[in-house]
């Protein structure tokens, strides 16, 4: 992969990791250690990992084919050590098995898009660069964001935006959708976020963020499947831990985080029975010690120097049994 990308001329884009020094401390890599990074992206935290401790291996996963061929690049000189998966990282533990990995000793996932998506328009991610209605982390699935768009009825448009993105317009938003696709496709980026808009009343545009923003993370995730994903990989990611491994989660949106702070209050609860029960019948045990009891942000210095780290939560938990 790195042969096609330098007969390209492609440049690794320029890539700060969210939050890289305070993963390193939570995961605390150690001699002998093997570490997952399950969006690899563009392999900002897996080389502060591999960088922080020469002893330890790495697994990197990623959805996207050309992210992982600049984290190939990135990695190359820690040889052996980096070993790089074109993957879902809910299929963590197939991954693992298919190398003879049978666990790990720490876990991570970044939920954000790469700079590199964002800046590339031809992916269709942002909406401040006209490209075309895409949206796909895994440019090999069939599903777009113009399939979407074009196609789903006007109720099913009305939940994804509303569930998705929190989008207090959803309605309006998914009629206008509607009738403007009758008259043509709605087939680029700054299209739809034109739409979007005009479909939302001009003072209730947000005053922090663009109207289209909700919108187009509800696409997204909807394109990707990143809330099923993410419900999957938790679970998959907290089986192949080894007792005493960490799990950390980068969100950067309250869908997430939320997911998040849930698996790991229900992995640390003693017991799920019902206040007013009278003596614990499910027999669930500590599974889990939650390290962030708050989520860790970003400094204002970090966020001065990245802005688009300004949304990130990292929090973490150890599994204990």
């Amino acid at each position: 992969m790195v042969g096609d990308l330098e007969d390209r001329g492609a440049r690794a884009p320029e890539h700060r990791p969210v939050l890289a020094e305070e993963v390193v401390r939570l995961l605390d890599p150690h001699p002998g250690g093997v570490f997952v990074d399950g969006t690899v992206g563009l392999g900002g935290h897996a080389e502060a990992l591999l960088d922080r401790e020469p002893g330890i291996a790495l697994v990197g996963i990623d959805r996207d084919s050309e992210a992982l061929e600049f984290a190939t690049a990135r990695l190359r000189r820690f040889g052996e050590r980096a070993h790089l998966i074109r993957g879902n990282y809910r299929d963590v533990g197939v991954h693992l098995a298919h190398r003879g990995i049978q666990a790990v000793d720490g876990y991570l996932l970044d939920l954000g898009l790469s700079s590199f998506q964002l800046d590339s328009p031809e992916r269709g991610f942002s909406f401040r660069r006209e490209g075309p209605l895409d949206m796909r982390m895994d440019r090999s699935i069939q599903r777009t964001a113009f399939d979407l768009v074009n196609s789903e009825p006007e109720e099913e448009l009305d939940r994804i935006l509303r569930l998705y993105g929190e989008e207090r317009f959803s309605r309006r938003i998914a009629r206008a959708i509607v009738i403007e696709r009758v008259k043509s496709p709605i087939a680029t980026t700054q299209g739809l976020a034109l739409l979007v808009h005009a479909a939302i009343p001009r003072r209730f545009h947000p005053a922090r963020i663009d109207a289209a923003t909700r919108t187009f993370q509800a696409l997204r995730i909807a394109v990707n499947e990143e809330l099923e994903n993410l419900d999957e990989g938790l679970r998959a990611g907290f089986d192949v831990l080894r007792t005493g491994g960490v799990i950390a989660v980068i969100s950067y949106h309250s869908l997430e985080d939320r997911m998040a702070k849930d698996f790991f209050r229900h992995k640390a609860l003693a017991c799920t029975c019902p206040p007013d029960f009278p003596v614990c019948v499910c027999k669930k045990k500590v599974e889990a010690d939650v390290l962030t009891r708050r989520p860790i942000l970003p400094s204002e210095g970090e966020v001065a120097c990245n802005p688009r780290s300004r949304s990130a939560k990292l929090r973490a938990a150890r599994k204990v049994m």
